[in-house]
């Protein structure tokens, strides 16, 4: 049966999804309505729906059940970020995929060093370059800017010397925040520490060291294969990560109103051991039935240290990436 284009009428005997889904992302932002418009899948006798970008999902991402109508309900432990459409990104990607995102936030999180690192961007001269691999590192440095008056002398000088500099990134959330202080990130598509080592190392040449603002329980991954090459790396921990006060209530709630998730995801290693007994008390002897994520390779290493089983690693620490992972983990074979 040939595919009509999106202008036709759907072949006959196809099946119509509604005109608009709701997506009830909970959290921080509130709940979002997505509208989707109907049109035909690839899949025999099934209609799909369209992205506002074109792509074509076809009905067992749109929906990944049996009747291609209900929501599966996913919880991603993470606090809730609102993007320049006022969405957290998590969310909307994920309500594409058919998937009903809850967020709950799991870690608090406290800065330290603040002057030390603020005298330290005051001396670009010093450094070969920043690495930042996580939003909190970021966030330490514009806190510096703006609590120790140096917003002004940023602007009109130490932004253009540092950007003389490779600022190497983890990640697009990361790179965005770079963005927003005036630097201009690269490596960001390495997608974890390990890969921006790689990268790093095949074009570092600099006798200077690295400064890298980083949190108490940074990995030794990337310090150690730059050590492996000789190539000077200067840390500094700028904020570590305490459990969110409100992680046992938040969960519970959830339960209680949700009933239990098709799947967890988890966000970073601390997150996870802050999260976990309270997860495994409210699933019960039903744990087995839900499908665990890591947002990244070390959480997932992490999970399985837990003697848990990881139905999907994303291929990016990304909303895009986390969805499709997480759209093909909960699919059933015959959808």
């Amino acid at each position: 049966m040939p595919a009509p284009n999106r202008l036709t009428e759907p072949p006959e005997g196809a099946r119509p999804l509604a005109l608009s889904q709701r997506v009830q992302g909970r959290g921080l932002v509130g709940q979002q309505l997505i509208t989707f418009l109907p049109r035909y899948c690839p899949t025999p006798g099934a209609w799909g729906v369209w992205r506002s970008n074109g792509d074509l999902l076809p009905c067992s991402a749109a929906a990944p059940c049996k009747d291609c109508q209900a929501m599966m309900k996913v919880l991603l432990l993470k606090d809730a970020k609102e993007d320049d459409g006022g969405q957290d990104p998590y969310i909307r990607e994920l309500g594409f995929c058919g998937l009903e995102a809850t967020l709950i936030p799991v870690l608090s999180f406290e800065f330290l060093a603040l002057p030390s690192l603020s005298e330290k961007l005051s001396h670009p001269e010093r450094y070969g370059g920043l690495i930042f691999t996580s939003p909190r590192a970021v966030e330490a440095a514009e806190l510096c800017l703006q609590r120790h008056g140096q917003t002004q002398v940023w602007t009109e000088s130490l932004k253009e010397s540092w950007n003389a500099k490779a600022v190497y990134v983890v990640g697009n959330a990361t790179a965005s925040l770079v963005n927003k202080i005036g630097l201009a990130p690269e490596g960001e598509g390495c997608g974890n520490a390990e890969k921006l080592a790689e990268y790093i190392c095949s074009r570092e040449s600099s006798a200077l060291p690295l400064l890298f603002p980083c949190g108490a329980l940074k990995g030794e991954t990337l310090p150690k294969m730059l050590k492996d090459k000789g190539i000077p790396l200067e840390s500094l921990t700028v904020y570590q990560k305490t459990p969110h006060p409100g992680i046992q209530m938040n969960l519970t709630s959830y339960y209680s109103e949700q009933g239990m998730p098709a799947s967890v995801t988890f966000f970073s290693p601390s997150g996870l051991a802050y999260s976990l007994k309270h997860i495994q008390e409210l699933s019960g002897n039903y744990i087995d039935q839900i499908k665990f994520a890591a947002i990244g390779p070390t959480t997932a290493r992490a999970l399985a240290a837990q003697g848990l089983p990881v139905s999907c690693t994303a291929e990016s620490p990304t909303p895009r990436a986390l969805a499709e992972g997480l759209r093909r983990a909960l699919q059933p074979p015959h959808c």
